[in-house]
């Protein structure tokens, strides 16, 4: 037996090359490349915001049309949108490694890279904690871990620095608007919910399964939320109409006139900018703690 297990080690140090590069996904998958890789393709806007956090922009060598901040982003060659990037331009960028999402990419997009035998990377961020291991795997793929500290512990600092200015105030209920019509909302497996509870509320559609449910306007009715906050979309943040929910007279954040918007790429990536994110929900949940 000791023999066999000699011989599988040396026939595992023949088909790995010497400097082999290792690292697990978001999804338990290992990644195994002959080296790090050198020529990275983001198909997440998240990641490519994280990367360039990191000063790793360097081995990025293409993003998607969503991928707009830093600014400096859009200079990267673009590969097209994250349901369907161009497939022929990432060959032709001679891409060695693709990160995406099951959050927002296709499967089919996974097995056409698949076929086309460019690896892929899989990253996905629904907890804070998980936010700060995307962080730190992506510094492993750009070779910029020591930059991982640093980055992480700034986060968490602003983070317990929010928790700290709402504690000791009451906790309302919050209604996050994440898309109108149809209604959906962040549910319990979304990373929105937390946020939310870190900047001192307490979401009305946080026990609903999913991370972004499908929700009636008269089941908000039911719940009553103290506080509405409207996400804003697209390349001019163009805001949700308040007008269908100001009609709700009934509820408390109507008579409160407390309806505000905020700016979906903030809450909506898990870049650094989602701590940024956070400090304006806690602003506008908890003005008090804030002035």
């Amino acid at each position: 037996m000791r023999r066999l297990g000699i011989a599988v080690a040396f026939l595992l140090l023949l088909v790995e090359p010497a400097g082999a590069f290792r690292l697990t996904d978001s999804r338990g998958r290992e990644l195994v490349l002959p080296g790090p890789p050198q020529r990275i393709v983001s198909l997440v806007p998240s990641v490519t915001e994280i990367v360039y956090a990191l000063g790793g922009e360097g081995r990025l060598l293409g993003v998607t049309d969503f991928c707009d901040w830093p600014p400096e982003a859009m200079n990267k060659p673009r590969v097209g949108g994250m349901l369907a990037p161009n497939l022929e331009l990432l060959v032709a960028l001679r891409a060695d490694l693709v990160v995406a999402t099951t959050e927002g990419n296709r499967q089919e997009t996974f097995d056409q890279l698949q076929r086309l035998k460019i690896p892929v990377f899989t990253v996905n961020a629904q907890r804070m904690t998980e936010v700060m291991a995307v962080i730190a795997q992506l510094g492993e793929l750009t070779g910029r871990q020591a930059a991982v500290g640093p980055l992480t512990d700034s986060l968490m600092r602003r983070i317990k620095a929010v928790e700290r200015a709402v504690k000791p105030y009451p906790r309302p209920k919050v209604l996050y608007v994440l898309w109108p019509e149809p209604l959906i909302v962040p549910g319990r497996e979304g990373l929105l919910t937390e946020l939310i509870e870190l900047a001192g509320g307490v979401s009305v559609t946080a026990g609903e399964p999913d991370a972004h449910p499908r929700f009636s306007l008269e089941a908000v009715a039911a719940r009553a939320p103290e506080v509405i906050i409207l996400a804003r979309h697209g390349a001019d943040r163009t805001p949700l109409s308040r007008a269908p929910w100001e009609r709700l007279t009934t509820l408390p954040a109507v008579r409160a006139g407390r309806i505000h918007s905020v700016d979906g790429s903030y809450l909506h990536r898990y870049g650094p900018r989602v701590v940024d994110g956070l400090e304006l929900l806690a602003r506008m949940i908890h003005p008090k703690a804030f002035r």
